[in-house]
């Protein structure tokens, strides 16, 4: 997920895409205590893309402030 992809959703898409993600992370979490995890570097990868759409979304509520 691209941060330029990510400016261009609103708030509410924005806001499901990190409910979404924090599901996947809690999953991905259950399925390596499981030991089912294919691909344990997917991890890091949501992990990332929560902190980039948290990022954006702050960037917004900080322009929204400024003005």
């Amino acid at each position: 997920m691209k941060a330029n992809e990510l400016r261009n959703k609103s708030v509410e898409e924005l806001n499901k895409s990190v409910s979404d993600l924090k599901t996947e992370l809690f999953n991905l979490r259950f399925q390596l205590a499981t030991g089912e995890l294919d691909n344990p570097m997917r991890i890091k990868k949501v992990k990332k893309d929560i902190a980039r759409v948290k990022t954006v979304l702050r960037e917004r509520e900080l322009s929204i402030n400024a003005q």
